[in-house]
């Protein structure tokens, strides 16, 4: 996964509250089974159109519905790495950290303010070491991330990577010593 530290470019706005995986990735596309290209998928059944743009402004209850991956994928393939919502469907979000996407929650009025730059053009800098969004000349708007998905995301680890930062020690110590203890395991 690609490491996420500072991003600046435009923003897409989807004011709406409640849009659903199904709405970002339509399930009769989940027959596809390369990541690559999804993008093209992405909102299919609305007027909706985003890319190359990086940060998503959208309502509340972002990504809330079924738990599919590809939602996030096809977001991805459009360019979105940030998604600034009032709040996420739980596993989208965790979807989203595993992936390289940062949803950020702030509250709706600092939404509804990001809203309206997005719709003039604005330029959005996302700050993952400030934890901050800065858009045009406003003050940093700061936000919060637990950490370990913070580090996971500043550091482009997936699980496996952050499992291996966090325990590699104790898991290799547990391998040389099982490997002197049990010699026939490895042979």
């Amino acid at each position: 996964m690609e490491a996420f530290t500072r991003l600046t470019g435009r923003a897409a706005s989807l004011d709406e509250d409640n849009i659903d995986t199904d709405v970002i990735y339509p399930a009769r596309f989940l027959t596809i089974t390369a990541r690559d290209g999804l993008g093209a998928y992405a909102f299919a059944d609305r007027a909706f159109r985003i890319k190359d743009v990086p940060v998503l402004v959208a309502g509340a209850n972002f990504g809330c519905g079924s738990s599919r991956e590809q939602a996030v994928w096809a977001l991805l393939g459009c360019g979105v790495r940030c998604i600034i919502a009032p709040g996420f469907g739980e596993i989208f979000a965790g979807n989203c950290i595993r992936n390289g996407v940062l949803p950020v929650t702030l509250d709706a009025a600092d939404v509804a303010r990001m809203h309206r730059a997005a719709s003039k053009g604005e330029a959005f800098t996302v700050d993952l070491p400030a934890c901050t969004v800065q858009v045009g000349a406003w003050q940093p708007v700061p936000f919060a991330i637990p950490e370990p998905q913070r580090q996971a995301l500043l550091n482009g680890w997936d699980e496996t990577a952050a499992i291996l930062a966090r325990d590699g020690d104790a898991i290799a110590a547990f391998e040389q010593r099982q490997r002197s203890e049990q010699p026939w395991l490895y042979s």
